[in-house]
């Protein structure tokens, strides 16, 4: 095992020197490289303020901080280090989404990246992603900065994964994911354009206003460093195993297609991309940590969009009901699914995976897991008139074709 796996498994890992997080850099450069980054994270922000709303309205009232702090609850583990899905068909369900008509709202969702290419598809007003891991928090703020320190789709992939950039970036906005992925897959990692992003990173998150310990700064340059090291052939991967062989890589999510044979992620189109980016800049993605079987962060999210009068319009659980439904805590999840504001547009959007049952009815050859999409109505009526009589029937009844 490398040090920086061990130090996201035990918290106790040693950090690469050109990575470890500094409150306040010694070194002249670093200082200069951290007030730029914190002027052109204030600067993107301005301009995004100005440069047009996805929303009526102006949303959150609190800071994005105390946000965070009022809706989050104590941190729990998991076995993953999740920096990656490992659902292969997360875009599979893009054209129902699409068909539906399911847009605006406020929208929810669990674990990392592969939320960002729902909120290009479905262009919610707020976003709260929820977890129980305060790690999949830290990974967001991470996100967060680099959606700031990035113009374009290329600068935010080289700024993730430590690669050099282009003299012609603005030509790259046109450009197709393809392209893209092309261009890191032959560019090596470079120790000072990760340097330089680890510093932009450490400037810009400090400024969020959250409380983030020493232990907090170093897990997000762990997590960042992660990225750099492995690359576009990162995989999902759970503390003391090994990836499974057919996991997707990085590189396997980006140039994944939807079933309508597009490439739909949010880094396929310079347009998705920036909706998202401005989403961030307006502090409208709100990562959370909460249990969706717990007792207060669903409701305390409920209990805000109501006071905006903002419903749900979509929920993405991934597979987190199957675990809830194992541990006997599924009704809990459906309690509070019923206290969040919501109509019969509203919906779940969920992954199975092959390895538990089998595969599902509409599974897809050549991946592991099936993207479902149900209405939130049907399913808490189905629960409540014990229509459905386990886990399987949940996900495989009243969905969406």
């Amino acid at each position: 095992m490398n040090s920086t796996a061990r130090f996201l498994s035990s918290r106790r890992r040693r950090v690469e020197p050109w990575l470890a997080p500094t409150r306040l850099p010694a070194h002249p450069g670093f200082r200069l490289t951290a007030a730029l980054a914190i002027l052109a994270a204030g600067l993107a922000f301005t301009l995004a303020g100005c440069a047009g709303r996805t929303a009526e309205r102006t949303l959150p009232e609190l800071s994005f901080a105390s946000l965070i702090d009022s809706l989050s609850e104590p941190n729990r583990y998991f076995d993953t280090d999740n920096l990656i899905t490992n659902e292969s068909s997360y875009l599979h369900v893009i054209s129902t989404i699409e068909a539906a008509d399911i847009r605006g709202g406020a929208y929810i969702g669990v674990g990392p990246a592969q939320n960002f290419s729902y909120l290009a598809r479905i262009r919610p007003e707020i976003a709260f992603l929820v977890d129980i891991r305060r790690d999949n928090l830290l990974q967001h703020l991470l996100f967060k900065t680099l959606f700031q320190l990035s113009r374009n789709r290329l600068e935010y992939l080289a700024t993730l994964l430590g690669r050099p950039l282009p003299p012609d970036l603005a030509a790259w906005d046109d450009r197709s994911i393809a392209e893209l992925v092309d261009y890191i897959d032959r560019t090596e990692l470079d120790e000072a354009a990760g340097s330089a992003a680890q510093a932009g990173v450490y400037a810009v998150v400090q400024a969020f206003g959250l409380a983030l310990s020493d232990d907090d700064l170093k897990t997000i340059g762990a997590f960042h460093r992660e990225f750099m090291t492995a690359g576009l052939s990162l995989k999902f991967r759970s503390h003391g195993r090994a990836p499974r062989f057919y996991y997707p890589t990085l590189r396997d999510l980006l140039l994944e297609r939807d079933l309508a044979g597009r490439r739909t992620s949010y880094l396929a189109s310079e347009e998705d991309f920036q909706f998202v980016k401005e989403l961030q800049a307006r502090d409208h993605v709100v990562p959370v940590v909460g249990d969706l079987g717990g007792d207060k962060s669903l409701r305390s999210i409920g209990q805000y969009l109501q006071r905006r009068e903002l419903k749900v319009s979509a929920f993405y659980t991934s597979n987190v009901e199957y675990y809830l439904h194992r541990e006997r805590r599924f009704p809990a999840f459906i309690r509070n699914l019923q206290s969040l504001p919501y109509d019969d547009r509203s919906v779940i959007i969920r992954s199975v995976f092959h390895s538990v049952f089998g595969p599902h009815p509409r599974a897809v050859p050549g991946h592991i897991s099936t993207q479902v999409v149900q209405s939130i109505a049907a399913l808490t009526e189905g629960v409540e008139s014990g229509r459905y009589r386990g886990y399987w029937d949940v996900v495989t009844l009243d969905t969406l074709d």
